[in-house]
């Protein structure tokens, strides 16, 4: 019963068969028929006009829109728990060539357009200290908390007043969209986002995600960064075909609901220790280190948060029976 993370999860059935059909002499690098599609499919989805490129990890889809967005002398504004900050080993400045990093506070990982302002007036326009070109968000956040198209749009115009590029880092964007609701285009380009990473390894792929550029300018410079950092692949094609296959018939989509309504499923069984509102498809909980060694006697995987917390995190194949047992032994803590 492993709810550690939704990055051990499975590739799904239709990802490898997508590979497979893959697996035969076409173009190197991104010159092949999955890749050239990428860009059209990718319009086509948010609904205008976008450049999607290919990456192995959402890491480098992070940082190497970052770095196309914030020169090596300013600063991006984040969440102190962002995954940038928390989880990505100092990748932002290596990208970045030393961009700094400027933490901020928020319930549930979240940054509001006050906070951005606050951290803004800090800092003296002078040459003296390091001046702000981006603010980064993750929906949904490290605590499972899906930011509203409302919430995007205020922050957007934040940015926008102060001059600031808009990064998205959306590792989970499909679990947000399934939580909220809410329009893909809402949550993303009509807000302002400039540029964002598109998870799919933790939906359902197998080692492909996409940094995408609503800031269509930017282009060239992604492909000269992506080569440079190693991540132009030789054979693409593979993890074009990937992403084609989740876009198609919205089985990405699909994959996050199944995926959030697991984490319904088991927050329901204990709503009186739940941390956070349980919106995408990570449940936090508040347990005591008795409780979360017998939780883990009955053979459960999960995150130790921190003191008195633990997480779980639901996957697109979570199994009914896994699912019940999980339920059963959180139940019987209360």
């Amino acid at each position: 019963m492993r709810f550690f993370s939704d990055n051990a999860a499975p590739a799904h059935p239709k990802v490898l068969e997508a590979i497979a059909a893959a697996n035969r002499i076409d173009t190197a690098y991104d010159g092949d028929e999955w890749s050239q599609r990428l860009d059209g499919a990718f319009s086509d989805l948010f609904g205008t006009e976008v450049r999607a490129f290919w990456v192995t990890t959402g890491t480098a889809a992070n940082c190497l829109a970052l770095a196309a967005l914030c020169p090596p002398y300013r600063a991006i504004l984040c969440h102190k728990d962002s995954h940038i900050e928390v989880d990505e080993a100092g990748a932002p400045g290596f990208f970045t060539a030393g961009a700094k990093l400027i933490l901020l506070d928020g319930e549930g990982a979240k940054i509001t357009p006050k906070t951005v302002a606050q951290a803004c007036d800090l800092i003296r326009n002078d040459v003296h200290q390091v001046q702000p070109a981006a603010i980064s968000i993750t929906n949904a956040t490290e605590y499972g908390l899906i930011y509203r198209a409302a919430e995007l749009a205020a922050l957007g115009e934040r940015a926008k007043q102060r001059g600031l590029a808009f990064h998205l880092d959306g590792a989970r964007i499909a679990n947000a969209l399934a939580g909220s609701g809410e329009n893909l285009g809402d949550l993303t380009w009509r807000a302002g986002v400039d540029a964002m990473s598109f998870g799919f390894v933790k939906n359902g792929g197998l080692n492909a995600e996409c940094l995408v550029l609503f800031k269509t300018e930017l282009a060239d410079e992604i492909a000269v960064r992506r080569k440079r950092a190693g991540h132009l692949l030789s054979k693409g094609r593979y993890l074009a075909a990937q992403i084609l296959a989740m876009l198609e018939d919205d089985l990405w989509l699909d994959n996050a609901r199944a995926a959030n309504a697991a984490a319904q499923k088991v927050a329901s069984a204990a709503p009186n220790r739940l941390v956070y509102p349980v919106e995408a498809n990570e449940i936090f909980l508040r347990v005591s280190n008795e409780e979360a060694e017998r939780l883990r006697g009955q053979g459960l995987d999960f995150y130790e948060w921190g003191p008195g917390q633990i997480r779980f995190v639901t996957s697109w194949d979570a199994q009914s029976e896994a699912l019940d047992r999980l339920a059963s032994a959180l139940a019987a803590l209360e």
